[in-house]
């Protein structure tokens, strides 16, 4: 059973890398970036799209860099306050009896 889910999750990969690779294949025409002022440039549409995924996950992993400081920092703090012994709270003593 082991060995099957092997063999698909191989044949999952090859299927998703033949689909992106047809996609290059289809997609080699130039395209022009429009910038400010004028500026532009000519390339592969198959070139820009990579940028712009590329771009988006660089935005992502630096939109999530504060999160993960935080979630850092709290684990330590965590771990911190787990490594000092708590001190067993004395039960209140028993009133006097003739009270």
């Amino acid at each position: 059973m082991k060995q099957l889910a092997w063999f698909f999750k191989w044949i999952l990969k090859a299927a998703i890398f033949f689909t992106l690779f047809a996609f290059a294949l289809n997609n080699q025409h130039d395209v022009t970036v429009h910038f400010f002022f004028g500026q532009q440039w000519t390339a592969p549409l198959v070139l820009v799209v990579l940028i712009a995924f590329a771009i988006g996950l660089v935005i992502g992993v630096l939109g999530m860099v504060p999160r993960w400081w935080k979630h850092r920092r709290d684990a330590t703090r965590a771990r911190q306050v787990a490594a000092v012994p708590v001190e067993a709270e004395k039960p209140p003593a028993p009133p006097p009896y003739g009270i």
